[in-house]
């Protein structure tokens, strides 16, 4: 309760596709009492910082826009930074070429001219898009991928992520790409510098292993896991990644919280 920033993972975290966790609302109302401010990091890629600002206002939790970091930001960050003005050919969802050309990213749908090939998390993929990569990938220009996240939760189950595509186009290409989002450190650093506060005052809570939980630990701030999404108890045993604090979810964190 001594932290100052909560950097809080969505899907698996506080709602699980468009459901919200019943425990999700009393556990905001909680920090904002004890005074702490909450901002949202995501790997998801295939929807605008608009729709996921949209459907968290929908589910009732106040936040304004720059309480939200997507892989997105992170990626059209490290893309100005390293090509300025030349132009990049983005595949992902209609949604994450427009926010990358709104975060001033040079995006071409041209294959001739690219210096480097952007991929995110893309639930509109097709074949031409996968062929269109394959032929950009074997000239060998530089390779950038949103976040390396295997699946995405639904509420039926879970389907492929920008990670298992990565994978497939390994496959045919022999190439990998350069991960841009969490476990990167980016993101928290990101949330740190906006909201002023330092390493200590700060912690991530997530629902994966390998992306939350390794993101605090590459930022160098303290995590927690919640089991209410794809990882379990199993993988925590199993994994090189260890979180400062597991919870079965953020309900049995408020639970605590409140017996104090």
């Amino acid at each position: 309760m001594d932290k100052k920033l909560y950097l809080l993972d969505m899907d698996g975290t506080i709602y699980l596709g468009n459901r919200l966790f019943d425990f999700t609302l009393p556990f905001f109302e909680c920090l904002r009492r004890i005074g702490a401010r909450y901002m949202f990091l995501t790997n998801n890629s295939s929807k605008s910082s608009e729709l996921y600002l949209n459907k968290l206002a929908a589910m009732k939790i106040p936040l304004k826009a720059d309480d939200l970091i997507s892989s997105t930001h992170a990626t059209a960050r490290y893309l100005k930074a390293k090509y300025g003005d030349k132009p990049v050919y983005a595949s992902g969802t209609a949604a994450f070429c427009q926010e990358l050309v709104g975060l001033g990213v040079n995006v071409t749908d041209c294959l001739e001219s690219p210096v480097a090939l952007v991929m995110g998390f893309d639930t509109e993929l097709n074949f031409q898009k996968l062929e269109n990569m394959c032929i950009l990938l074997g000239r060998g220009i530089d390779y950038i991928a949103s976040n390396p996240d295997w699946t995405c939760p639904t509420e039926y189950g879970y389907v492929p992520d920008c990670g298992s595509v990565a994978q497939m186009l390994k496959n045919a290409t022999g190439r990998e790409p350069l991960f841009i989002g969490k476990p990167k450190a980016t993101m928290a650093e990101m949330a740190m510098e906006r909201a002023a506060v330092s390493k200590k005052e700060t912690i991530i809570i997530g629902d994966r292993l390998y992306t939350d939980v390794a993101c605090g630990i590459a930022a160098g701030i303290d995590s927690a896991l919640v089991l209410s999404g794809e990882s379990t108890e199993a993988d925590l045993q199993n994994s090189p990644y260890k979180p400062s604090y597991v919870f079965k979810d953020l309900g049995e964190l408020l639970t605590q919280w409140e017996a104090k």
